[in-house]
């Protein structure tokens, strides 16, 4: 019998920007990829999206004046935690870049590391270091 789960796994998590030049170019350098689809196109986008991670999940970055809700500069939204290896690297390299801290280091237990930034264009970009993450990939690469 085949097991259901009724949440699958991450699939995109999606951003805003008011201004879709500068978030393409924040985010190319910070991830080391240019977006891999620009809606309606890579000179004038309204939708930009990257595959990152060893999944190849979907980050989205939306012009702000198509989100379903009010954004802005101040943080808010839901924070989504990306595994990194680094984790004071990461934190470093991304207010290094012009993020500013939202959560310091927090030791969670058991090997659970977080940290939160929010973005140049208010998004709050979750860090972790995930020790179930490490080993769910190990067994993966058996």
């Amino acid at each position: 019998m085949a097991t259901t789960h009724t949440l699958r796994g991450f699939a995109t998590v999606s951003f805003y920007a008011a201004d879709m030049a500068a978030a393409r170019k924040w985010y190319t350098e910070l991830l080391g990829i240019e977006p891999y689809f620009a809606k309606p196109n890579a000179e004038n986008p309204a939708y930009l999206e990257f595959r990152v991670g060893d999944f190849q999940h979907e980050l989205g970055i939306i012009d702000s004046k198509y989100a379903p809700h009010q954004t802005g500069t101040a943080a808010g939204g839901s924070i989504m935690y990306w595994h990194v290896d680094k984790l004071e690297e990461m934190l470093e390299r991304v207010k290094g870049m012009g993020a500013k801290e939202h959560e310091g280091i927090t030791e969670r237990g058991a090997g659970f590391v977080t940290a939160s930034v929010v973005d140049p264009f208010g998004n709050i970009l979750g860090l972790m270091y995930n020790p179930h993450y490490v080993e769910i990939l190990g067994t993966l690469k058996k």
